[in-house]
Formats: C-alpha cells, sequence, structure tokens
C-alpha cells in the first residue's frame, strides 16, 4: 500500500486547520488500528493560537508545536511520561516573547519544551559579534536564536504501511530578514506503530544568495522520572570540560544528579564522545533504580559537539537536565569562529542533521544500553579537564 499525504497547514495555499485528525479507524499500521495523528489549536493565555499536532504510535506520545519551530512539548510512553516540569507551565505563543528583555534573555520566557532548537543563524548566550560592522545591529545576538519562537508555513502528515507503519509530520520554518540571514528548517518528526523511539530529521538550507553562518543545537530537557536523586548520565566520553569556574566546582561528579536544591546553580559540561562502530554518539539518562532510562543517539559527523546541562534547582523552579547535541558548543558566535566550529553554507546549500530519542523501560533493556556505552567506553580514557579549557569555552586559560 503507498504512503498517504495530507497537508495540515500551508499558508500559500491557504490551507489551514483548527482541528485535523488522523486515526488508524480507517488504516491500521502494522495491525495496530489505535495510532493517531491530531491537530488542534490552543485558546486562552498565552497559549493563544498555539498549533499542537499529537503523534500517537499506540505506545508512544508526542505533542509537536508547530507554531514554535516545531519544537517536542511533551510526551509519554505507555503512560511513562516524557519531559519535565519547567516555571513555564504552558506553551507560549511567539507573540508573547520579546527576546531582547532582561538583556537578551527574554527566550527563556518560553521555555518548557521536551525539545527546542536553538539557531539556526546564532545560539548561545546574548551578546555581541563584532565581525557584523557593516551592519552593527545584526551583531546584537540574543539568548539561543530565534528559531525557536517561529512558526511554521507549511505542516504535512505522511503515513506509510509498508514502511514499518511510519508515521511522520514535518514542518517548514523560515527565519528570514532583510539584509540578514535566510535560513529554511525543515523538520520531520517521525515515529513507528508500537515504537518506543522516535527522529527527528532536520535540513536547513541557505535561500540566500550571500554565504550564511550557522548554528544549530538541540535543547533536550529531561525532568522526572528519569531525573531523580541518584540517576546517573551515562555516555562514552573521548574529553569533558567545564563550562566555567561554577560547572568546575561540579566536575568530580558530572555523572551523578542530586536531590531538588533551591540554592543549585547551573552547571554545564562541554564533550567530545566516543562513536560507535557507524560514528553515532549515543548519550543517556538513567533513572536511580536502574529501570527506566532515555537515550539520544546521533550522527557525530552531522552533531559532533555535546552539551550536558545539570539544572538540580527546586521543583518550582524547573528540576531539569539537558541533553545537547549540536553542532557547535553553546558559546558566542564569534568565539566559535575564531575556533573553527561555526559553519558556513554557501548559497543554496543545504545541510542534514538527526537524531533519534529512545524510552528503555525494565532493568533488562536498561542494563543492555549501559553494557552498550560500558563497551564503547572500555577502550578509550576519559581525559577530564578540571579547569575549563580555551578551545571549548571563553572561560578557559
Amino acid at each position: 500500500m503507498p504512503a498517504e499525504h495530507r497537508v495540515i497547514t500551508d499558508v500559500a495555499s491557504q490551507v489551514w486547520h483548527d482541528h485535523f485528525e488522523w486515526t488508524g479507524a480507517t488504516l491500521p499500521l502494522n495491525g495496530l488500528p489505535n495510532w493517531a495523528v491530531r491537530q488542534r489549536r490552543l485558546h486562552g493565555g498565552l497559549s493563544d493560537g498555539v498549533d499542537l499536532v499529537e503523534i500517537d504510535n499506540g505506545a508512544l506520545k508526542l505533542e509537536v508545536l508547530p507554531t514554535r519551530g516545531m519544537g517536542v512539548w511533551r510526551g509519554s510512553f505507555q503512560g511513562l511520561p516524557i519531559g519535565w516540569n519547567s516555571p513555564v507551565q504552558q506553551p507560549v505563543h511567539p507573540a508573547f516573547v520579546n527576546q531582547t528583555e532582561r538583556g537578551g534573555l527574554g527566550w527563556l520566557a518560553g521555555f518548557n519544551e521536551l525539545i527546542c532548537r536553538c539557531g539556526l543563524s546564532f545560539m548561545g548566550p546574548p551578546g555581541r559579534d563584532a565581525s557584523f560592522q557593516e551592519h552593527p545591529i545584526l551583531g546584537e545576538l540574543t539568548l539561543h536564536g530565534k528559531i525557536a519562537n517561529l512558526p511554521a508555513h507549511h505542516v504535512a502528515v505522511t503515513v506509510d504501511p509498508d514502511h514499518h507503519g511510519r508515521i511522520a509530520v514535518t514542518g517548514v520554518v523560515d527565519e528570514c530578514s532583510m539584509f540578514g540571514p535566510c535560513l529554511r528548517l525543515t523538520s520531520t518528526i517521525e515515529t513507528t506503530a508500537g515504537s518506543n523511539r522516535f527522529m527527528i530529521i532536520d535540513e536547513v538550507t541557505n535561500l540566500s544568495a550571500k554565504p550564511a553562518d550557522f548554528e544549530l543545537l538541540y535543547h533536550t530537557n529531561i525532568g522526572r522520572p528519569f531525573l531523580e536523586p541518584g540517576s546517573r548520565f551515562l555516555a562514552p566520553v573521548r574529553e569533558v570540560c567545564p563550562r566555567d569556574t561554577c560547572a568546575a566546582d561540579g566536575i568530580e561528579s558530572y555523572d551523578q544528579y542530586a536531590a531538588p536544591d533551591a540554592a543549585y546553580a547551573e552547571q554545564a559540561f562541554y564533550f567530545r564522545l566516543v562513536g560507535d562502530a557507524q560514528q553515532r554518539g549515543v548519550v543517556a539518562v538513567r533513572n536511580a533504580a536502574g529501570d527506566a532510562a532515555l537515550s539520544l543517539r546521533f550522527p557525530l559527523t552531522e552533531l559532533p559537539c555535546f552539551t550536558l546541562w545539570k539544572n538540580t534547582a527546586a521543583e518550582a523552579d524547573g528540576y531539569v537536565t539537558g541533553l545537547e547535541p549540536g553542532t557547535n558548543f553553546p558559546n558566542l558566535r564569534s568565539f566559535e569562529r575564531t575556533h573553527g566550529r561555526l559553519l558556513t553554507l554557501a548559497p543554496g546549500a543545504t545541510r542534514r542533521m538527526s537524531f533519534e530519542l529512545a524510552i528503555h523501560v525494565g532493568q533488562t533493556q536498561v542494563q543492555e544500553l549501559a553494557d552498550e556505552i560500558k563497551d564503547l567506553q572500555r577502550a578509550t580514557t576519559v581525559a577530564l579537564s578540571r579547569q575549563p579549557l580555551r578551545e571549548y569555552s571563553p572561560a578557559g586559560r
């Protein structure tokens, strides 16, 4: 049976829906009739006008936000919640996010997703990129870029019964400006019927006639039940470096998580990972009992830099850890340019990035994941830096 394709939104063709539903009642996948894709528009408060697309493969549910750069708000697997409890409780429409406020930290007013992208033309802390002398205003950078606060202008659903029951939602988001960058994100979020995992496959295209700087980081945010006192971060590590002196204080226990603490100050660590035979990185957060874990896998050729963010603050203030594969590290763009990690897209060029998120339930599955990571680590000694290094961080020496 051939794949079927339906458009939910297309601004150019004036196609849009306040409500959309496509279920297994008419098209069972892998013999499973209980899959669905549903779209609805939220109303009220700061969520007013936000489109939400729910993908349900019969075991795994995801809530995707086309209005917020195709971010994934939250999910669940067989009733197990996936995401975190942000102080920002509901999806925030980009119209209510002023990214220039609080000295360029306004991005945080909408920050509550399981997965949100940082980029495309810049990401990292707010500051000034002095390279843009001819247009000084383009050198003023806010926290983590614009893409998470830009709505998709085209959204479509594809269902393929012959491809393991594939369910995919694709959105197209443009980050364009007169006298500035013009980048297009084409993002596909896909899963298969009954699966415990999903993939994000992104393509970024430079629509301009000029070369364009390009950065992308996937801010993947995990809370309970995977994060709790005694949880562990698992990864095959080649090198780890603290971002700053605050992180240096926690370097000896970078892979361990403590109980919520209202006085805790966030820590971030930069990694070079050991790849598997296909040069894919794998990282995970495992709960204290060792019977639940969440893992990410990603090609190191596409996403060579990895950041671990630890924010074990009070529950009310956002008890969370971030697994963050990226094209580079989340430093100021000028610093990443100096160290040769900033990418440039030629006119018309496209770059692909992808990763897979999976849920592992039960002692056996979690132990298999831990053993795989241990085997990858076996031949490599971890180079652990107890102070920031200038190669990786502006705080380094």
